[in-house]
């Protein structure tokens, strides 16, 4: 259905494509991997129109193309669905699938014509639960993927390229992509699908195709190859490099933090201790309050009953600014929206924190700074580049690098690798063991049970608001789950009211 062959192009001088060839089946899905800036978004906008290439082709059914503009391309049967997503909040699910293309009737818009086309098409790929009047806002992330997804099948796509479609998904919400992704397959449509999610990318597409640096390493077949020879063609070392070694029994030091009774209206009973130099994990099901739990330790949304002590000091905190100077850090699970400040730059962001809120020992000076970059294993072209402009992982670097600036003794991150390609994530996961073993008490709730198991000393499990039960390191994804969907409804009751300021809390603004 589709060649790209010998595709190469420059920015500025700096090639970023060396010869990139790729083909695509009808009915295929074509995996496509690489560490961040290995090429593969430009290597897809290129195909979309987005860029015009410097060299190579583009066969389509057997007719070459020559796209310069997204336009041609989707007239050719080409849609992309970026991983940000482009639809108004405030319009229906059919003005966003016919944005730009909306029928007319004598000159009007005609709705009922293109209600009814959104209707058919969201009955095609088997969607329940919205209707073409339904508002974007009111959507959940996963229904939002969909109406991208139907908003590209009304161009009468043949090709779809999909980059990191779940990264802001939960594991079940990923799941009924992976089932629509079957499902438009099964149509006869070629996808080419972009994932740092390697188990999806094994359970999904029929080949692989590696890109590193700009460059074509290999292509292969699903079936005849496995996650290590993958990774080991991204980034030339082993997966078993993802998870250092775990804290041993004799290096966990004293408590830092501890909750008791602790709940709001999204939490119930909460009893919880984090030690220094102990990595604790919690997991959960999407909306089971792993989010909500980082954010009352962290003061965001805080527990209105229980009891908290943090380095044996009572203290609730009922804001951000009361948590940071206790020594508590969230790294956010969006850190676009909550961690960075996208326009200004490396430096800036680094110091946002310190410069709020004062650390213990003032902020870093310039040479501290600089250290703390290279210690996160940053990659950019200099402190004064723009958030914005840096790849997800490094991104992430930058938000831990805030957090480490102001010294923190309780480290909070939420879906630290989200949308991190493996060799960030490797680096990520390093340092945060390193911080373990400096004493920081680190807490990670994350939706990658992978991730958990590798990288926790115990692994508490979160249902319906409560802690469900604890596990130790290296259980299997099974006890996870089962704990996970633990009916814990019949031992909810209503957390007591307490709008007293606990001893050492400041009043709230």
């Amino acid at each position: 259905m589709l060649a790209m062959r010998g595709v190469s192009k420059s920015f500025l001088g700096v090639r970023v494509l060396h010869g990139v060839s790729l083909d695509l089946a009808a009915g295929e899905v074509h995996a496509l991997v690489g560490e961040n800036g290995a090429g593969k978004s430009t290597l897809m906008k290129v195909l979309a129109g987005e860029h015009v290439p410097d060299e190579g082709s583009i066969v389509l059914d057997g007719t070459e193309h020559a796209f310069s503009h997204p336009a041609q391309a989707q007239a050719a049967g080409i849609g992309i669905i970026h991983q940000e997503f482009a639809l108004l909040a405030h319009r229906t699910v059919a003005e966003n699938v016919f944005l730009g293309r909306e029928p007319t009737r004598y000159g009007l818009v005609d709705r009922r014509a293109m209600e009814a086309r959104t209707a058919e098409l969201l009955a095609e790929v088997g969607v329940s639960g919205i209707t073409p009047r339904t508002y974007i806002r009111d959507l959940s992330v996963a229904r939002q993927q969909t109406v991208e997804i139907v908003k590209a099948l009304a161009s009468d796509v043949r090709v779809l390229v999909m980059d990191e479609p779940t990264a802001p998904l939960a594991d079940h919400e990923a799941g009924l992509l992976h089932d629509l992704v079957r499902r438009l397959a099964g149509r006869g449509l070629g996808i080419l699908y972009i994932s740092h999610r390697l188990r999806e990318v094994f359970e999904l597409s029929r080949r692989i195709t590696v890109l590193k640096d700009g460059r074509h390493v290999t292509t292969v077949r699903t079936q005849d190859t496995d996650t290590d020879q993958v990774v080991r063609a991204m980034v030339g070392r082993e997966l078993s490099a993802y998870y250092p070694p775990r804290a041993h029994p004799d290096d966990i030091g004293e408590v830092r933090l501890t909750v008791t009774g602790g709940g709001n209206d999204r939490l119930r009973g909460i009893d919880l201790t984090l030690r220094a130099g102990e990595v604790t994990g919690i997991a959960g099901l999407e909306g089971s309050g792993r989010t909500s739990l980082a954010r009352a330790l962290f003061g965001a949304a805080p527990f209105t009953s229980g009891a908290m002590t943090v380095s044996g000091e009572a203290l609730r905190p009922t804001t951000p600014r009361q948590a940071i100077r206790a020594g508590i850090a969230l790294v956010t699970e969006d850190r676009k929206a909550e961690g960075l400040a996208l326009r200004q730059s490396v430096r800036d962001n680094a110091l946002l924190v310190t410069r709020a809120v004062p650390a213990r020992g003032g902020p870093p000076a310039a040479r501290e700074l600089t250290a703390l970059l290279e210690r996160v294993r940053l990659q950019a072209r200099g402190e004064d580049q723009q958030a914005q402009y840096l790849s997800g992982g490094n991104q992430q670097k930058v938000v831990i690098a805030k957090w480490l600036a102001a010294r923190p003794r309780i480290l909070l991150f939420d879906e630290p690798t989200r949308g991190v390609d493996v060799g960030a994530k490797a680096a990520i996961h390093t340092l945060v063991r390193e911080l373990a073993r400096e004493g920081i008490a680190v807490l990670i709730v994350s939706s990658e049970l992978p991730e958990l198991i590798g990288m926790s000393d115990r692994i508490l499990v979160m249902s319906e608001g409560r802690i469900a039960g604890e596990l130790p390191p290296g259980a299997a994804e099974e006890d996870v789950m089962r704990l996970a969907t633990t009916d814990a409804s019949a031992d909810m009751s209503a957390p007591s009211a307490d709008t007293s300021a606990p001893s050492g809390e400041e009043p709230a603004a």
